[in-house]
C-alpha cells in the first residue's frame, strides 16, 4: 500500500541531514563578503597591469607583422637594382652619340625616339630620355605624348649635374612635366672619354603602392630629408612625420622635386617603444588620432626609409578582452559559490522530495520492468524472423551468381560471333582475289592472299582466346609492340570495306617506329574495330573521308580515328562503351565492339576516349604507355 507523498526519512544518517543542514544568515553572508572581496582585488590588479598586457601584445604584433616590411624592402631594392644597369647597356647606343653630334638630323632622332620607346615598353620602364649637355632632351620613348619630355630641360635635376660629371645619377622627384612620382637613373654618353650629353631613364612607383593597399598595414617610404614620397595612403604623399628645416625645404625647391604646397606635416607623435619598434599617433581630418606602432629598415643604395606601421588598436583590445575576460571568470566563480551555498540551503527540501518520490519510483520500476519483459520477447521474436530471412538473401544470392554466369556466356557468344565476322569477310576477300589472280595466271599475288588467309586463321584463332578470356584477364602477355605496323594490319584488314563503301582514309604522318606496351593481335582488334565504326557511320556521307593519325607525346602514344559522320548524342556518349549499345540499325551491330575494346585497352594499361570533334563528326582516341625497342638479342 502507498504511503503519503512526504514520508519521514527511514534512514537515521538521512534524518540527521534533514534536521540540521539549515545554514544560518551569517553563515551565508560571510562567503558571499569574502568572495566579492577577492573579486574586486583580482580586478584592481588586471587593471594595473592591463599596460604591461598591452606592450607584450604589442611587442607580439610588431614581430609577426615583421615579414611584411621584409617584403616590401625586398621588392624596392629589387626594382632598384633591375633598373640600375639599364642606363649603361642603353648610353652605350652609337645611334645616340650620333644624335648629339648632329640634333638637327630628323630621321635619326625618330629612329631614336622609336627605338626608345620600344626598349621602355619590353623592360616596363615609365619613361627613356636623352639630353644634351645643356639639359635640353633632344629624344624621349614619350616623345608622341602631349606632354612629351622632348623639348624639355632638365638641368636642375640632380641626377643630370651627377651624370654630366661622369657618376651615375640617382634621384627620385614629381615629374614636372608627367606629373607622376619617379624614381630616376641617369649616365653620361660619351665619345670616347668625351661626355656628350645624358641618358635618364625613369620608372613608377604607382604598383608598389596598389600592392600595399591590400594589407591590413601602412607603409610609408621617406628620403634622406623625412618626406613622405611614398605611401599606402595617398593623402600622405609629400607630407612628413615632423617639420621639414630650412635648408631641406631650400633644397626641394631648387631641383623641384616636391610640389611645395604640399610639404605639411602630418601632426605626428612619436615615442620608443623598444630598441625596434616606436608607438606612433597620427592626426586625422576630423580630429582623431590613430595609433601605430613603428619599424622601419633602411635602402642604403637610395637613402631610404622604409617603415611598417601596424595600427595598435588590436592590441589594446586583446588586452582590454583579457582584463575583461577574466572579470568575468572571478565574477562567474562568484557567482558558482553563491548558488552552491543557496543549494545547501535548498538541500533539505530537496531530501523531502526525494524521500516522497521513492515509493513512486518503486512502483514505475515494477511497471517499466513488465514492459521490459515484453519487449525482450518482441526483440527474440525479431531475431528469428532476420535469421530467417538472411537463410533467404544467402539463397537468393546464389541463385543471382548462377544467373550472372548464364548472362556472361551469352555476352561471350555474342561477342564471338561479332569478331569473327570482319576476319571472315576478310578471308572471304582474300579467297576471291586468289581465285582472280589465279585465272590471271599471276601466282606471287595468288601466294600473297593465300598468306593474308593464313594470317586471317591465326587472328580468328587468337580473337577465339582472347573472347574466351574475356571475363578474366587475358593470357596474352604485355609486351613492347609496333604500333604503326598495327595500324598498318588493320588497314590492310579492311580495305576491301573501304574500298566498297569509297572510304578515304587520310593518314598524317607520325614518328618512323612507334613502341607501345601491348599485344599486337588484340591491338589489331581494337583499331580494326574504331576503322569499321567509322566507315559505318558515313553510310549516308557521300565522300566519306577517315582521319587517321599517331603521335607521341612524353611518356604515351596516340591513335585518333575520326570519321566525319553526325557525331554523337549526350546520351549516346554516357553508354558509348556498355555492352551491347549500338547506335546502329537492328542486324548491323550488336554492341560490343567498343566494350570489348576498351576492356582490352584497360588491360594494357592504357586508355580508349570518345567525343564529338569541333568541326563535325566523332573521334576515337586511343592512348598507349611507350616503350622501348627490344634489343636484337631479345628479339631473337
Amino acid at each position: 500500500m502507498r504511503g503519503p507523498l512526504v514520508s519521514r526519512p527511514k534512514s537515521p544518517h538521512l534524518r540527521a541531514v534533514v534536521t540540521s543542514s539549515a545554514p544560518s544568515p551569517r553563515r551565508i553572508s560571510w562567503p558571499i563578503a569574502l568572495i566579492s572581496g577577492a573579486g574586486a582585488m583580482v580586478l584592481a590588479l588586471l587593471l594595473i597591469l592591463f599596460p604591461a598586457l598591452e606592450r607584450v601584445y604589442l611587442a607580439q604584433l610588431g614581430t609577426r607583422e615583421a615579414s611584411t616590411l621584409v617584403l616590401a624592402v625586398e621588392g624596392l631594392t629589387g626594382s632598384l637594382r633591375r633598373y640600375e644597369a639599364l642606363p649603361i647597356l642603353i648610353a652605350e647606343r652609337p645611334d645616340l652619340v650620333r644624335a648629339l653630334r648632329d640634333p638637327g638630323d630628323g630621321a635619326l632622332i625618330d629612329k631614336i625616339n622609336t627605338d626608345l620607346e620600344a626598349t621602355a615598353e619590353e623592360v616596363g620602364l615609365s619613361d627613356i630620355f636623352l639630353m644634351d649637355r645643356s639639359g635640353l632632351t633632344i629624344a624621349a620613348s614619350n616623345h608622341w605624348k602631349e606632354l612629351s619630355f622632348v623639348g624639355q630641360n632638365f638641368s636642375y635635376r640632380p641626377y643630370f649635374t651627377m651624370a654630366l660629371a661622369g657618376d651615375r645619377g640617382k634621384f627620385f622627384a614629381l615629374g614636372t612635366t608627367s606629373g607622376e612620382r619617379g624614381y630616376f637613373f641617369a649616365e653620361p654618353v660619351r665619345d670616347g672619354a668625351e661626355i656628350l650629353g645624358v641618358l635618364a631613364v625613369k620608372f613608377t612607383v604607382d604598383t608598389f603602392e596598389a600592392a600595399w593597399r591590400d594589407g591590413t598595414n601602412e607603409i610609408i617610404v621617406q628620403d634622406d630629408a623625412g618626406v613622405i614620397f611614398m605611401a599606402s595612403r595617398e593623402e600622405w604623399h609629400f607630407r612628413s612625420l615632423a617639420p621639414l628645416g630650412p635648408e631641406a625645404l631650400a633644397a626641394i625647391a631648387a631641383t623641384r622635386k616636391y610640389p611645395m604646397d604640399q610639404l605639411d606635416p602630418l601632426g605626428a607623435t612619436q615615442t620608443p617603444f623598444d630598441e625596434d619598434f616606436d608607438k606612433l599617433s597620427i592626426a586625422g581630418d576630423d580630429g582623431t588620432r590613430t595609433r601605430f606602432l613603428m619599424q622601419s629598415r633602411e635602402i642604403p643604395e637610395a637613402s631610404w626609409t622604409v617603415s611598417l606601421l601596424t595600427p595598435a588598436d588590436p592590441a589594446w583590445t586583446r588586452a582590454a578582452g583579457m582584463v575583461a575576460l577574466s572579470a568575468l571568470l572571478l565574477l562567474l566563480v562568484g557567482l558558482i559559490a553563491t548558488v552552491v551555498i543557496q543549494r545547501r540551503v535548498q538541500l533539505q527540501e530537496r531530501i523531502r522530495a526525494a524521500l516522497s518520490m521513492q515509493e513512486e519510483l518503486e512502483h514505475r520500476v515494477t511497471l517499466r520492468t513488465a514492459e521490459l519483459k515484453q519487449a525482450n520477447q518482441l526483440i527474440m521474436q525479431e531475431v528469428e524472423e532476420r535469421r530467417t530471412a538472411e537463410t533467404l538473401l544467402r539463397q537468393t544470392q546464389t541463385e543471382l551468381i548462377q544467373a550472372g554466369k548464364l548472362a556472361a556466356l551469352g555476352q561471350m557468344s555474342a561477342a564471338l560471333s561479332h569478331e569473327f565476322n570482319q576476319p571472315l569477310a576478310a578471308v572471304k576477300s582474300f579467297a576471291r582475289n586468289a581465285l582472280a589472280y589465279l585465272d590471271r595466271d599471276q601466282p606471287d599475288k595468288v601466294r600473297q592472299n593465300v598468306g593474308m588467309i593464313d594470317d586471317m586463321v591465326d587472328r580468328l584463332v587468337a580473337i577465339s582466346t582472347h573472347l574466351r578470356n574475356f571475363a578474366r584477364r587475358p593470357g596474352e602477355k604485355t609486351e613492347p609492340v609496333r604500333l604503326d605496323r598495327a595500324v598498318e594490319t588493320a588497314l590492310a584488314i579492311l580495305e576491301p570495306k573501304l574500298r566498297g563503301a569509297g572510304c578515304v582514309v587520310a593518314q598524317t604522318e607520325g614518328p618512323a617506329e612507334t613502341w607501345v606496351m601491348g599485344g599486337q593481335v588484340r591491338l589489331q582488334q581494337v583499331i580494326v574495330n574504331l576503322l569499321s565504326n567509322a566507315v559505318d557511320a558515313m553510310g549516308d556521307v557521300a565522300e566519306p573521308v577517315i582521319d587517321l593519325s599517331i603521335a607521341c607525346g612524353g611518356a604515351t602514344a596516340t591513335v585518333a580515328v575520326r570519321d566525319r559522320g553526325p557525331g554523337m548524342t549526350e546520351d549516346e556518349m554516357a553508354s558509348l562503351f556498355d555492352p551491347f549499345f549500338t547506335t546502329k540499325e537492328p542486324g548491323k551491330g550488336m554492341g560490343l565492339g567498343l566494350s570489348i575494346s576498351y576492356n582490352i585497352m584497360r588491360d594494357f594499361g592504357g586508355t580508349l576516349e570518345g567525343r564529338n570533334h569541333p568541326e563535325g563528326g566523332a573521334v576515337f582516341t586511343v592512348t598507349l604507355r611507350r616503350a622501348d625497342a627490344p634489343s636484337m638479342a631479345a628479339a631473337e
